[in-house]
């Protein structure tokens, strides 16, 4: 098997429709990702022009000006993956360092999230990188009432982007920041600047870094440190959680002192995502574990969790397990008691 550092990362670029993702495109491959990056389009429907706005693109792979490799995907994801590689190791195509998979604006990331997780062809080769979505500050309010995927994009995403924010008022553009917060706690918000000057640093954190405890140290960091926790259900058994809601939409952690037995915490999330993961938007934590020196940190997105990582070091001081929770229709409190009953925290 691959080392995880040899992996190739897929970094998804998604977003609603007329939010900004081809101009980030755009900009990250004018900058030094040139000649070491795959470009995968997802197009809407069988006929797109948002490939036309990178450069000219066949349907099948095309070297850029920039010396990037870019092509629309006709098919599945798996096949285009597949076949970029293959066309890799032949040497017909420059040898890429990573994949920016740049997503129709109708798309849930979950399918995609699925696709590379879980393949077994494309887990030897290929690696999740961070979900970046891309926010039009304009549109924002009323893409969110209006249409579901724009909430699945949202609370998918590592990172955050508020584009066209130039165009709303002050106070409308820091009232949407305190809505993205409660719908995504863990993902920073960047502003217009990352997309004008093609920031790298959005490509460059995650979980198979050289230091994946600085990504979850700042899972933890970005986790609603303005709000205050609701009290616990049991002092005894954690310190309870943080707790964030908009509509039908939960955000909350849940924070143990005891260390947590892998087995039962595997099978009990496993019944969980089973039985609610459409509903369990987002799920991140780092696990003190029975029998470990140090952590490993999990990473889910509905009904599928990555594999998880085992840490060479603790992000900081803290030792308890925390567990980021993003879910719509499901009670904090009842999460909580599903927990507490069948790991016996």
């Amino acid at each position: 098997m691959t080392a995880p550092s040899d992996l190739i990362p897929v970094n998804v670029i998604t977003g609603f429709l007329g939010s900004g993702k081809t101009t980030l495109l755009r900009k990250l491959l004018v900058s030094d990702l040139a000649g070491e990056t795959a470009v995968l389009i997802n197009e809407f429907g069988e006929i797109g022009i948002d490939h036309l706005l990178v450069k000219e693109v066949a349907p099948d792979a095309v070297l850029l000006k920039s010396g990037c490799v870019c092509c629309s995907i006709r098919g599945d994801l798996k096949g285009a993956l597949v076949q970029l590689f293959s066309r890799r190791q032949k040497g017909d195509i420059p040898c890429f360092r990573r994949v920016i998979l740049e997503t129709t604006g109708l798309a849930d990331p979950a399918p995609i999230f699925a696709t590379i997780v879980a393949d077994l062809m494309l887990r030897h080769h290929f690696r999740l990188g961070p979900i970046i979505t891309v926010i039009d500050a304009f549109n924002a309010s009323l893409q969110e009432g209006l249409h579901p995927e724009w909430t699945a994009q949202v609370t998918s995403a590592d990172r955050l982007i508020l584009a066209k924010s130039d165009l709303v008022p002050a106070e409308a553009c820091e009232k949407l920041r305190s809505r993205l917060k409660v719908l995504n706690p863990a993902a920073p918000i960047a502003m217009n600047s990352a997309v004008e000057n093609g920031d790298l640093s959005l490509l460059t954190a995650g979980l198979h870094d050289p230091r994946p405890d600085i990504e979850v140290e700042r899972w933890i960091r970005n986790f609603g440190t303005d709000q205050s926790p609701n009290g616990p259900i049991d002092d005894k058994r954690h310190e309870g959680h943080r707790h964030a809601e908009h509509a039908d939409v939960n955000a909350f952690c849940l924070t143990f002192d005891r260390q947590i037995n892998w087995v039962a915490f595997g099978l009990w999330l496993s019944m969980l995502l089973n039985r609610h993961g459409r509903d369990v938007l987002r799920v991140k934590g780092i696990l003190n574990l029975s029998g470990t020196r140090y952590p490993i940190a999990i990473h889910g997105v509905q009904h599928l969790v990555h594999p998880p990582v085992h840490l060479t070091a603790w992000p900081d001081d803290d030792r308890r397990s925390r567990i980021v929770f993003i879910v719509r229709g499901i009670q904090p409190a009842a999460v909580e008691r599903s927990f507490a009953a069948f790991v016996g925290i």
